[in-house]
Formats: C-alpha cells, structure tokens, sequence
C-alpha cells in the first residue's frame, strides 16, 4: 500500500507541483491530498490538473475544531508537506502527527525566519543584510514559525549585481530540485 502525502500550501504552489510531480508514478507514495487556506490560490488549479483533491478551510475549522486532523487521519495521511504554507500550525496537528510535518524557508535559517519572514521578505531582508550567500531550510514544524529542527539545507551564491528577481531564481531552483528528493527520503523512514 503507497504511504500519503498531504500538501498545505497558500499560494502559487510551485514547490506541490513539483512533489506531484516527483510521485505522479512512485510506486511507495503519493500525494493524496492539496489542503489551503486561500480559495483563490493557484495550487488549486495545479491539483486539478493532477486530479488531486484539495480542500478548502478558513481560520476558525483550522483552529477551533478538529476537522482538518480528522480529515488527515481519515484519508491515512503518513506525512505532511508545508509548501509555502503561512499559518501557524495548530497543537492538536502536531500532536496527531509529531515528527511527521515538514516546512521548506528559502532562507538559511535560523537567520531570517520567524513570524512575517516569507516570500519576497526573506529575499529582500537578505539582500539587506549585504550576504553572500542565500539558501533553503527543509525542517520539521513544530508550535513556533521556522524553529524545528533542521532537516536539510543547501547554499547559493549572492553575487554583488544580484537583485531580487536573481536570488529568487536561485533559492526556487534549490527548492524545487531538493524538496521532492527530502519528502521521498521520509517517507521512506515511515513505517505503515
């Protein structure tokens, strides 16, 4: 039986695509579910295309209720990828799934992370800061934004004539080339 991924994601949903793309045809996972905060996001329209389903919540069935966690556990989800994805994370999620929910920051952390630190905020706060270099941080989630322990990171160049477009290419490529390879690694490790 495939292990079962479930993507949370508030955006565009560059980095789901690419995880459903990576297990379209595994044989050990799939990604069974697209979950987002925001009826307007583009990833919906990137799970039809892979006939996904996706499901739609708002604040209060997120924190005030259990239905996104019976959901999870009714659909026999086995790990879940945060893929730009801006909401906190409730407790009665990582107490359903502790050791099991992974975030990827395009930034090197634990410099440039923690509560409004996403997106082109990251990047701009980069370059503020004169760095040369930038990168991404695959970790595990837990009850604080961008403090779980590490899973993975992976460095770019900042050259001098870099602007925001140019370190966003970079830190997207990374993204997009380790984040599928780091879920597949996991889901590995999870016993069914």
């Amino acid at each position: 039986m495939k292990k079962r991924i479930a993507i949370f994601a508030s955006g565009s949903g560059s980095n789901a695509q690419k995880i459903m793309e990576h297990f379209k045809r595994s044989t050990e996972a799939e990604v069974a579910l697209i979950l987002t905060n925001n009826p307007e996001s583009y990833v919906l329209q990137r799970a039809d295309s892979f006939e996904i389903p996706s499901h739609i919540f708002d604040r209060n069935e997120f924190y005030h209720t259990d239905e996104v966690v019976d959901l999870l556990k009714n659909l026999d989800i086995d790990l879940i990828v945060l893929a730009g994805f801006l909401w906190l994370i409730p407790q009665n999620l990582l107490k359903e799934y502790p050791g099991r929910i992974i975030n990827i920051h395009p930034a090197l952390l634990p410099k440039f992370g923690g509560k409004g630190m996403y997106g082109d905020r990251v990047h701009q706060a980069v370059m503020a800061a004169n760095e040369t270099e930038g990168g991404i941080t695959i970790h595990y989630v837990n009850e604080h934004y961008d403090e779980g322990e590490f899973i993975y990171q992976a460095k770019y160049r900042i050259e001098k004539d870099d602007n925001l477009e140019m370190i966003k290419f970079k830190g997207q490529q990374l993204e997009h080339l380790h984040y599928p390879r780091i879920v597949e690694t996991l889901i590995r490790k999870i016993k069914k």
